[in-house]
C-alpha cells in the first residue's frame, strides 16, 4: 500500500497494515541493542548491497516460481519462499571474505519469528552475528559485525503457518570509520535521548537544535495541530494516533520564511514518517526512529551536510547539477530550493520546458509535460515505476537493472535535483519525486511499537 498523492503532488505516508506489509514499508527490528543507544554500525555501513545478484541458495522451496535468486535480484516483486515446515535458510554466496555490518530483511506475509543471520568462511562453519526469538516481519534492517564470505538468514521458528520468503536479502559491508559511506551521524547528534519522557500517546517526539549556534533554542520552532511552540519552551511532544500529519519547523521566527516539515501517520501502534524534498528544500532536517524493541533508524541529510553552512549548501547544489538546474538555488534564495517541476523554467513556455520530451516519449510517456514527469502527475501518476525510471534516467533498462541504485542518474535528462540530495542524505534515502519510494529508495521508515522520534532541525 502506497500513501495518497496531496493536492501539492506530494506523497503522504500511510499507515502500513499488519499481516501483508508494503514493500516501500521500512520495519527496522534490531535485536541486543541497549535501549536509547544508536547502533554504532550505522554511522559505519556503505550503501552498496554486496548481496545483489550474488549466487543463492536455499534450504527449500515452496515451488520453483520462488527461487532462492529472487531474494537477490534487486527487485521488490519477486521473493524467495520456503517449504511450510522449520528451520529453513537462504544463502548468499559474497564471493570473498567481508565485513558485514548491516542485513536488511525484506519479509513477505511469511516471516520468521525466530532466526538467525549468521556468516561463515567455507559455507559448512557457521558463526552467529544475530539472533531474535521475536520478530514481526515488514523490512527489518539489522545492525550486525561480523565476517565471512557466506551469509544466511537462518530461520527456526516460523511467524505463520507457511514457510519464510524474502523479497529482497541485502547486505552491506563497513567502509571505514568517520561515517563511512552512509553519512549517519554520531550518537551525540541526537541529544540526550535518555532524557526522552515516556509517552502518554503512542510516542514522543524530541526537537534538538543542530543549527551549529547559527540560532538559540529559543528560536527553533515547532508547530502542529494548531500549537507553535520553540523548543526552549517545549522540545518534546506527546504524539496521539493521527492520519497524514505534517509538522514545521522554522528557524527565527514562528511562520517565518526559513521553514520545512516532515510527514506522517501516527497509528494506534505504530508510526510512518519520513523526510521529503519532493515540493522544496527549507532548511536541513534529519529524524531518529526508536522503537520499544531496541532498534534504531535514521533518514534525513547527511551529518557532513548538517555540518557546513548554508550558504556553503546552495552552492554545492549549484556546481553538482547541470546548467538547466542551477537557477533552482537561486529562484527563492536564501530561503529554499524548489524542485524543478516547481520552476517555471521547467513548466509550459519555460525555457527547459521539453527538458524530458524527448526521453519521455522513447519510453513510451507521450502526454506528460517535463513538470509532470517531474511530479509524476498526469498519466505517471499511475505509473510508478515508469515515474521513477524517467527521473532516474533508467527507463530504458530492464525491470530489474531499474531497481538498481548503481544505475540511476547515468546521464540527462534526469531529476539532477533528487540525485543532488540522495547524494546528501543519510545511506542515500530521500524523497527527491513523489514516486521516489520505487525500488526502496525513499527516506519513508516504519516502525511499530514506536517510543520516540528525534527530530534534528539544522540551518
Amino acid at each position: 500500500m502506497r500513501g495518497a498523492i496531496g493536492s501539492a503532488g506530494r506523497r503522504v505516508p500511510a499507515v502500513r497494515p499488519l499481516g501483508r506489509m508494503s514493500v516501500a514499508a521500512l520495519l527496522v527490528l534490531a535485536a541486543f541493542v541497549v535501549p536509547g543507544a544508536v547502533p554504532a554500525a550505522a554511522a559505519s555501513c556503505a550503501t552498496t548491497n554486496v548481496a545483489l545478484n550474488r549466487p543463492a541458495t536455499a534450504s527449500s522451496l515452496e515451488s520453483s516460481a520462488f527461487p532462492a535468486s529472487n531474494a537477490v535480484d534487486g527487485n521488490t516483486g519477486t521473493r524467495w519462499s520456503s517449504a511450510f515446515s522449520d528451520p529453513q535458510w537462504l544463502q548468499v554466496d559474497l564471493g570473498s571474505v567481508q565485513s558485514v555490518c548491516q542485513v536488511t530483511l525484506n519479509w513477505e506475509t511469511a516471516y520468521g519469528k525466530a532466526f538467525q543471520i549468521q556468516t561463515s568462511a567455507d559455507g559448512t562453519t557457521w558463526t552467529s552475528i544475530f539472533s531474535t526469538t521475536t520478530g514481526t516481519g515488514g523490512t527489518q534492517a539489522l545492525s550486525v559485525s561480523g565476517s565471512g564470505r557466506f551469509i544466511r538468514m537462518f530461520g527456526t521458528v516460523r511467524g505463520t503457518q507457511w514457510g519464510y520468503s524474502l523479497w529482497e536479502f541485502q547486505v552491506f559491508t563497513s567502509s571505514g570509520g568517520g561515517g563511512g559511506g552512509s553519512g549517519a551521524p554520531p550518537a551525540s547528534f541526537w541529544g540526550n535521548v535518555g532524557a526522552i519522557p515516556a509517552a502518554h500517546n503512542v510516542l514522543e517526539f524530541s526537537v534538538v537544535n543542530q543549527t551549529n549556534g547559527q540560532y538559540p533554542d529559543s528560536q527553533v520552532f515547532w508547530s502542529f495541530g494548531g500549537k507553535t511552540m520553540s523548543i526552549a519552551q517545549q522540545p518534546f511532544i506527546d504524539m496521539p494516533a493521527n492520519s497524514a500529519g505534517r509538522m514545521y519547523f522554522f528557524l527565527g521566527t514562528p511562520n517565518g520564511q526559513y521553514f520545512d516539515f516532515i510527514e506522517f501517520t501516527v497509528g494506534a501502534s505504530s508510526i510512518n514518517i519520513d523526510t521529503t524534498r519532493v515540493d522544496r528544500f527549507g532548511l536541513k532536517l534529519a529524524l531518529l526512529l526508536h522503537g520499544h524493541d531496541g532498534s534504531s533508524q535514521e533518514v534525513g541529510e547527511s551529518y557532513a551536510t548538517f555540518q557546513e553552512g548554508r550558504a556553503a549548501t546552495f552552492q554545492r547544489f549549484q556546481s553538482s547539477v547541470p546548467a538547466e538546474f542551477t537557477q533552482l538555488a537561486t529562484d527563492q534564495a536564501p530561503f529554499g530550493i524548489p524542485s524543478p517541476g516547481n520552476d517555471p523554467a521547467f513548466q509550459s513556455g519555460g525555457k527547459f520546458a521539453n527538458y524530458f520530451a524527448s526521453y519521455a516519449a522513447a519510453n513510451g510517456d507521450t502526454g506528460d509535460s517535463t513538470a509532470q514527469v517531474f511530479g509524476c502527475a498526469g498519466t505517471l501518476a499511475s505509473k510508478p515505476q515508469l515515474c521513477a525510471g524517467l527521473n532516474r534516467h533508467v527507463a530504458q533498462l530492464t525491470a530489474t537493472q531499474q531497481s538498481n541504485p548503481a544505475n540511476f542518474y547515468p546521464a540527462a535528462p534526469a531529476n539532477y535535483y533528487a540525485r543532488f540530495w540522495h547524494q546528501n542524505a543519510i545511506n542515500g534515502l530521500q524523497y527527491g519525486f513523489p514516486y521516489d519510494d520505487f525500488a526502496g529508495q525513499s527516506s519513508d521508515i516504519s516502525v511499530t511499537n514506536p517510543q520516540y522520534v528525534v527530530v534534528a532541525v539544522g540551518w
